[in-house]
């Protein structure tokens, strides 16, 4: 993860937000960068998160300092020539906590623990599942093209080294649930920030040490 910050104080922003927002899209994308996402504070904090086009198949290329300093120098441009008032501006890379935002971005971290926010309750009779429940953690799974599911337990993890018998190896299985979803059900969805101090590795990088 990788940041670029800049300190300037602009004057009052003579665009709305939509506007300026769709304009920051338009000049990341522009510079050949994908646009995650974009995060304003009412203390004046810009945050805008970029990351490097990902085409399946290809190794991922990580965002580097050079690169954020690129794209926040077209954007301090940007503010000043629209007044676009800020504060402090940061850009940077995804963090362990990734927004996802679309199918495309499923895809590409299907195999991950994920953290969805549902926009309705599913309200699953008979499951031990509150009917107004929303938010779930667990494995992301492609079911079918642009049909996923989450599959979570609310038992107690085990403890890496703790050796499982099988009662409570079938005590586990039984916990485990599966939510399906499609894109247009979620309100948000990250990638669960599980700290990993060996570091977290890509799928294709997960996929290289295990063949």
């Amino acid at each position: 993860m990788c940041f670029w910050v800049s300190n300037k104080r602009l004057n009052e922003g003579d665009v709305s937000d939509m506007s300026w927002q769709d304009a920051v899209k338009t000049s990341v994308t522009g510079l050949g960068y994908d646009l995650v996402e974009i995060e304003r504070s009412a203390a004046g904090l810009l945050r805008i998160t970029i990351d490097m086009p990902f085409t399946p198949g290809t190794p991922e290329q990580m965002v580097t300092v050079e690169d954020c300093e690129v794209v926040t120098k077209q954007l301090r441009f940007f503010f000043e020539v629209e007044n676009v008032d800020y504060h402090r501006l940061e850009v940077g890379s995804p963090g362990i906590d990734r927004l996802l935002r679309n199918d495309a971005d499923l895809e590409r971290f299907t195999g991950e623990m994920v953290d969805v926010i549902l926009k309705e309750p599913i309200g699953v009779t008979d499951s031990g599942i509150s009917a107004n429940r929303k938010k779930f953690r667990g494995l992301l799974e492609a079911v079918s093209p642009g049909q996923w599911q989450l599959v979570w337990s609310d038992a107690p993890p085990v403890k890496p080294g703790v050796k499982v018998g099988k009662k409570r190896a079938a005590e586990q299985a039984e916990a485990m649930r599966a939510l399906q979803f499609e894109w247009a059900d979620v309100r948000e969805a990250r990638l669960a920030s599980i700290v990993d101090f060996r570091g977290r590795k890509s799928k294709s990088m997960r996929e290289a040490s295990d063949s």
